[in-house]
C-alpha cells in the first residue's frame, strides 16, 4: 500500500480521473494493480492466495444461464423477479466482468464462512486493457530490418489481437493473401490497422514509410481499404485513434482530388466504398498495390457480381479479406472467397465442387448412407486444413468470453391470431399461388406435359400476375416462377402484421389498385375486422396487439423485462412494420429512439452514445437493413428479431450489436417466428445452412436433421422446392417436429439414466411448469438455437479416435466395462506411450497438449505398425 497511501477504497466508486490523473500512467499502472489486488477477497483468503503464485486467467466456470422456462416464468408475475444478489455476490460479478479471477474460488468459500454477514462493498472500478509499453516483433528472430507493431498501438492490444495482428504478417511475408474471420466484435478493424502500422513501416510520427522510398519510381500504392459505405467513417475514426498514417477517402465528389493526391505520394491508405469501387475501380486497378483489404469480405461469395469482378482485376498478390461470417449460404461461397485471396489455394471450381461440395451436403442428409457420412468427415476434415492456412478463425468464447457474461439465442414460435390464420389459407388458395404448388401436375388439357409446361404456365386470372405482366400479357421466359418472390413477400407481411399488405400510398397509382384488390381478395368476409382495405393511420388500432401473435408476445416481454431494469433493441426488416411498432411502444409509454435508413448518417453514432448513456431510454427500434454494421449497443441486454432472414448471417449480426467487448450484462435474444408459417421453413434453412458453416469452416460435427439437399432436385426433402414454400403448415408444429423427432431417443436415453427426482425435475422442465406461461403468451414452442444447432455431447464417427478420447466418452456415458477390457485398453495406452519414447505420465500431458490431427495421426501409425506386426 505504499504506492498511493492516500487513496481509499470505499472512494473507487465516486473516483474521478481528474482528480487523480497520475493513476493511469502506464509505468504506475501495474504497481495500482497490485495495490488493489488485496482488497478483491478477505484477508485470510488473500493471504493463502498470495502464497500460490500467478493464478490462471481463464474463469474456471461460466456464470450458470437461466433456462428458457425461468425466462418465461417472469413473464406469470412481472413484479416477482429472481432473488437479488447479495453485495458479495456482486463484487464477485464484478470481478469477473473485469477479468479479475485471481481469488474467484477463494470468494466463494469466504461467502460460505460469511454465512448472511455483508461483505465489504466494492466500488465498481474498471481499467481500460493495456499492456506493457513495447513494440511486438513479427519478423523472424535475426531477419533486418526488423518488422514490428509499434509500442503505442501494441500496449491497447488484446492477446487474441497480437495473434491475429501475427497471422496477417506471416501471409503479408510469404507473399499471398487470406482471411481474418474473427467474429463480429472482436476488433478485426484494430488487428489491421496494428497490421497496416508494421507492414508499411513508419518511422516515428512524421517519418516516411519504408514503401514510399521503394516506391518512388513506379506508379503504386500502399493500402487500399474497400469496405461498406456505412462504415467509412468508423475507419478514418479508427486510424485517427490508432496510428498516423496519410488517409484519404476516395469517395464522393472529391474522387478526382485525391487520385492526384495520390499520384503525388501524398496517401498511404485509401479507402473507398464498394459502389465506388464497382463503378471506378477500373481507375484504382491500374495502379499496383501492396495491399488490399476488403472489409465484410463475404459480399465477394457471388462470383457473378460486377463487385466480384472489378475485384479480381486488382494489381496486387497481397489480399486480404475480414468478415466475421465466412459463408452465409453455400458452401461453394467458401471457393469464391478464397480464389479471390489466395488464388488457386483450393484447385479448380468443379474440383471444389465434386471433391468437397456435394460430399459434405450429401452428408449432412438424415438418411444418408454411412459410407455418405464418412466420406463426408474425411473431405470436411481435410477442407478445414487447407482453410486454416489461409484463414484465422476465432470465436467470443474463445477469446474474450472469460470477460463476458454469455448469450442466449432463444427461437419463440408464436401462435398467429385467428384472423391471420384465415388470410394465410386465403392467401394460399389464390390462383397465383395454385399455379405455382400444381406446377408439376398433369395438365388438365390431357396432354402429357406437366401443368406448368403447358396451359398453367400463365395465370390471366390472377391478381399478381397480371400486374407483373401488364405490359407483356403473354407472359416472361420466367413464368410462372416469376411469380415466386412477390407471393413470399405477401406471406411475410400476413406473418407479421395485416397492415402491411394494404396499399402504400405512396405506390403509383396502378400499385396501389392492385394491392387493393389483392388485400380484398384474402380479406374476404374479414375485411370490416381489420378496417377496410385501406392503409389506416388510426393509433388505437395500428398499436393493438389481439390480431397479431408476434405482438402480443411482445407485449408480454417487455412488461416484464422494462420492469426488470433491463434495455431492449427491436429489430424489423419492414420500415412498415417499425411504424407499427413505435405506435406501439407510445401507446405503452416506453422511451425509445429509433433508426431507419432515413437517419443521416452523421446522426446514427450520436443516437448511439445517447441510448447507451442515457438510463431513460429503454428500448432502440432499428431497421435491420440499416442497423446491421458499424452500432455498438453494449447498454442493451435483450434483443428481439421481430421478423426472420433467409440469410442467418443477417440475424447474428443484429444481435451482435449488444453482445460485443464491453458488455457487462447476459444477453437474451428472442427471435419472434409465426408458427404454421412460411417462417418456419425460413429458420429451417437457417439451420440448415449454420450446420453447413459449422462442418465447413470448422470442422464440426453437427445433427443431421434434414432430408434435403441444397441445390439438388434429386433431394429436396422437406426443405428445398416451390412446393414447400407455399406448403400449408398452420395445422402443425413443423420445426418442433423434426426437431423432437430427432432428440426423442437421446432424451428417452437421459430419462431412463436418471433418478426419480431427476425424472420429476426433467418432466416438469420439459413442460409442466412453462406450459401455462407460453400459452398465455400465445407460444406454441420455443428452444435455444444453440442447442438445436451444435452437436455437445454427440461422440463423432469411428473414424481415428485417440485413447484418451475413448475413456473420455465411456466416462461421460457411464458405461459399465468388464474388468478385462479395461486391462487391455491400459495396455494399448502403454503401448502408444512406448511407441513414442515417452512414460505414461509424459505421454498424458502430451495427449493433452497435442491437437486432435497429431493424436489421431499417432493412432493411425500405431495400428499400421500393428497389423504389420501382430505381435507388437
Amino acid at each position: 500500500m505504499n504506492a498511493f497511501p492516500n487513496l481509499k477504497i470505499e472512494s473507487l466508486s465516486t473516483w474521478d480521473s481528474a482528480q487523480f490523473p497520475y493513476v493511469v500512467s502506464t509505468h504506475q499502472f501495474q504497481s495500482l494493480k497490485e495495490t488493489l489486488r488485496p482488497c478483491t477477497s478477505l484477508s485470510t483468503s488473500s493471504s493463502s492466495s498470495s502464497t500460490q503464485g500467478p493464478q490462471p486467467s481463464a474463469l474456471p466456470r461460466k456464470p450458470p444461464k437461466s433456462s428458457l422456462s425461468q425466462q418465461l416464468q417472469r413473464l406469470g408475475d412481472p413484479w416477482v423477479s429472481f432473488p437479488q444478489e447479495s453485495p458479495s455476490q456482486e463484487a464477485k460479478h464484478t470481478n469477473i466482468r473485469s477479468g479479475s479471477f485471481e481469488n474467484y474460488e477463494e470468494e466463494e468459500d469466504a461467502d460460505k464462512e460469511l454465512g448472511d454477514f455483508e461483505r465489504p462493498k466494492m466500488g465498481r472500478f474498471h481499467f481500460d486493457h493495456t499492456g506493457p509499453f513495447e513494440p511486438l516483433p513479427l519478423s523472424p528472430p535475426g531477419e533486418l530490418p526488423i518488422v514490428q507493431v509499434p509500442a503505442s498501438i501494441n500496449c491497447r492490444l488484446l492477446e487474441h489481437q497480437k495473434e491475429g495482428v501475427k497471422f496477417l504478417y506471416k501471409l503479408y511475408r510469404n507473399n499471398h493473401g487470406g482471411i481474418l474471420g474473427d467474429d463480429m466484435g472482436l476488433g478485426k478493424t484494430i488487428q489491421t490497422i496494428a497490421f497496416l502500422a508494421a507492414a508499411i513501416g513508419r518511422e516515428g510520427e512524421s517519418g516516411d514509410s519504408t514503401l514510399v522510398r521503394e516506391n518512388q519510381a513506379t506508379k503504386s500504392g500502399h493500402a487500399l481499404i474497400i469496405c461498406p459505405t456505412s462504415v467509412i467513417h468508423n475507419w478514418e475514426t479508427e486510424f485517427s485513434r490508432w496510428a498516423t498514417f496519410n488517409v484519404s477517402v476516395y469517395h464522393g465528389a472529391t474522387r478526382d482530388l485525391i487520385l492526384e493526391k495520390l499520384e503525388a505520394r501524398g496517401v498511404e491508405v485509401l479507402i473507398t466504398s464498394f459502389d465506388t469501387f464497382r463503378i471506378h475501380g477500373n481507375i484504382l486497378s491500374e495502379i499496383l498495390w501492396e495491399i488490399v483489404i476488403v472489409d465484410e469480405a463475404h459480399r465477394l461469395k457471388n462470383e457473378k457480381s460486377k463487385l466480384y469482378k472489378a475485384c479480381t482485376e486488382i494489381c496486387t498478390r497481397k489480399r486480404f479479406g475480414l468478415t466475421g461470417t465466412v459463408m452465409q449460404n453455400k458452401i461453394m461461397e467458401l471457393f469464391n472467397l478464397f480464389d479471390w485471396v489466395a488464388p488457386g489455394s483450393l484447385g479448380t471450381r468443379e474440383h471444389f465442387r465434386e471433391f468437397y461440395d456435394e460430399p459434405l451436403k450429401h452428408g449432412q442428409r438424415a438418411t444418408a448412407p454411412e459410407k455418405f457420412v464418412q466420406v463426408a468427415d474425411e473431405r470436411k476434415e481435410h477442407l478445414v486444413r487447407v482453410l486454416h492456412k489461409y484463414m484465422l478463425r476465432r470465436t467470443k468464447e474463445e477469446t474474450i468470453g472469460h470477460l463476458m457474461m454469455g448469450k442466449e439465442d432463444n427461437v419463440i414460435f408464436c401462435a398467429m391470431s385467428e384472423l391471420q390464420k384465415r388470410v394465410y389459407r386465403r392467401m394460399l388458395q389464390l390462383s397465383d399461388v395454385q399455379c405455382l404448388i400444381n406446377k408439376d401436375l398433369p395438365c388438365s388439357c390431357g396432354s402429357p406435359l406437366k401443368q406448368v409446361e403447358c396451359c398453367k404456365r400463365i395465370v390471366p386470372d390472377g391478381i399478381i400476375w397480371p400486374y407483373l405482366h401488364r405490359d407483356n400479357p403473354e407472359g416472361c421466359d420466367s413464368c410462372p416462377f416469376c411469380l415466386v418472390l412477390p407471393c413470399l413477400v405477401k406471406l411475410q407481411q400476413i406473418s407479421n402484421h395485416l397492415e402491411l399488405i394494404k396499399p402504400n400510398p405512396r405506390d403509383e397509382p396502378d400499385k396501389q389498385r392492385k394491392d387493393a384488390e389483392f388485400a380484398s381478395a384474402v380479406f374476404g368476409p374479414d375485411i370490416d375486422l381489420v378496417g377496410g382495405q385501406t392503409r389506416s393511420e388510426n393509433f388505437m388500432e395500428l398499436s393493438e396487439v389481439k390480431n397479431c401473435g408476434k405482438m402480443r408476445a411482445l407485449e408480454k416481454l417487455m412488461f416484464s423485462w422494462v420492469s426488470q431494469g433491463d434495455k431492449i433493441l427491436l429489430f424489423s426488416y419492414s420500415v412498415r412494420m417499425l411504424d407499427i411498432l413505435e405506435k406501439f411502444l407510445i401507446r405503452k409509454g416506453y422511451s425509445f429512439a429509433r433508426l431507419d435508413g432515413s437517419t443521416p448518417t452523421n446522426l446514427r453514432q450520436s443516437m448511439v452514445d445517447d441510448f447507451n448513456s442515457s438510463p431513460s431510454k429503454q428500448v432502440f427500434l432499428i431497421s435491420t437493413r440499416a442497423g446491421g454494421l458499424g452500432l455498438n449497443l453494449v447498454s442493451a441486454n435483450r434483443v428481439v428479431i421481430f421478423d426472420p432472414n433467409w440469410n442467418p448471417a443477417h440475424d447474428l449480426q443484429a444481435q451482435d450489436r449488444s453482445f460485443r467487448f464491453g458488455q457487462k450484462r447476459h444477453v437474451v435474444v428472442f427471435r419472434l417466428l409465426a408458427a404454421g408459417s412460411f417462417e418456419e421453413l425460413v429458420y429451417s434453412r437457417q439451420v440448415y445452412k449454420q450446420q453447413l458453416s459449422n462442418i465447413a469452416v470448422s470442422g464440426k460435427m453437427e445433427k443431421r436433421y434434414f432430408e434435403g439437399v441444397q441445390d439438388c432436385k434429386q433431394f429436396q426433402g422437406e426443405l428445398f422446392g416451390i412446393c414447400n414454400l407455399f406448403r400449408d403448415l398452420s395445422d402443425k408444429l413443423f420445426t418442433s417436429e423434426i426437431i423432437e423427432l430427432h432428440e426423442k431417443d437421446r432424451n428417452d436415453d437421459a430419462h431412463c439414466s436418471a433418478t426419480k427426482q431427476e425424472r420429476a425435475a426433467l418432466d416438469n422442465e420439459k413442460g409442466t411448469t412453462c406450459k401455462p406461461v407460453l400459452e398465455e403468451m400465445g407460444v406454441l414452442y420455443a428452444h435455444r438455437n444453440d442447442e438445436v444447432i451444435n452437436v455437445v455431447n454427440l461422440p463423432k464417427k469411428k473414424i481415428a479416435r485417440t485413447s484418451a478420447e475413448d475413456y473420455e466418452i465411456a466416462t461421460i456415458k457411464q458405461r459399465k466395462k468388464p474388468a478385462d477390457d479395461k486391462g487391455r485398453k491400459k495396455k494399448h495406452y502403454v503401448r502408444l506411450s512406448q511407441s513414442l519414447g515417452l512414460g505414461e505420465v509424459e505421454f498424458s500431458k502430451w495427449v493433452l497438449s497435442a491437437s486432435p490431427y497429431e493424436r489421431e495421426q499417432v493412432l493411425r501409425d500405431y495400428k499400421k505398425r500393428k497389423e504389420k506386426a501382430p505381435s507388437v
